[in-house]
């Protein structure tokens, strides 16, 4: 068993499935996990099987329930990374979609993701930590049918170009990671709604997608990766 109060420490959330699982088992190893999600029985599950882990269990679109599960955490030492792999996907076309579907998306992707880090901007300027989004593509472009997605993520990227700046004096590093299409449930609903075929060799893993989280979060303390796009060969 591994020491936990020497290791580095993680939050993760979205930790329960896809990206963020992939995520939480490429940083094990050697890293002390606080595992993110709303499904409490699957975070114990998970937590059971890695070295050091424990669970952070919260809806993140409840403010009050995010504070009070941030305040119950012990971050002795500060927090080292926070990845933020939670999201949601909402699609349609602009003609189709209510005012509640922008909401969720809006709410999911960017205002869950800003408060969570308000909230925990102490800890990790305690150790200098490093905050790692997980974008898209469509934070870059927009296509028909993808419009609340794409709203999201373009604002995410902006949020993220923000805080960068913000925190840079206070040696917060922050990167945006891109991912294109990855083989994952998201991948599966996404293909529904545009009436294709999934086919899971098309796409990047999750445990790809993984190992560039790990690149932000191992970079060495002069260096920051800001921006980095991870697409199918």
């Amino acid at each position: 068993m591994n020491d936990s109060t020497a290791l580095p420490r993680v939050l993760v959330t979205g930790a329960n499935r896809g990206i963020g699982r992939e995520i939480a088992l490429a940083l094990a190893p050697d890293h002390h996990l606080v595992l993110g999600g709303r499904d409490e029985a699957a975070l114990t599950a998970l937590a059971a099987e890695l070295p050091a882990a424990e669970t952070f269990v919260a809806d993140l679109t409840d403010p009050a329930a995010t504070a009070a599960a941030v305040g119950a955490l012990a971050l002795p030492g500060g927090l080292d990374g926070l990845v933020h792999s939670a999201g949601v996907l909402v699609s349609g076309r602009v003609e189709d979609l209510s005012t509640a579907d922008w909401t969720r998306s809006l709410t999911v992707n960017v205002t869950a993701v800003a408060e969570l880090t308000r909230l925990l901007l102490p800890a990790l300027r305690e150790i200098r930590g490093t905050v790692v989004t997980i974008n898209s593509g469509s934070g870059y472009t927009a296509k028909g049918g993808g419009g609340a997605y794409a709203a999201s993520k373009f604002a995410l990227r902006a949020l993220t170009d923000a805080l960068r700046d913000e925190e840079r004096g206070h040696g917060v590093r922050v990167t945006s990671v891109h991912p294109g299409r990855v083989a994952t449930d998201m991948q599966r609903q996404l293909r529904d709604f545009e009436q294709g075929e999934y086919r899971e060799s098309d796409y990047v893993a999750p445990a790809t997608v993984a190992a560039t989280v790990r690149l932000a979060l191992d970079l060495p303390a002069e260096a920051s990766i800001d921006e980095l796009s991870v697409r199918p060969r």
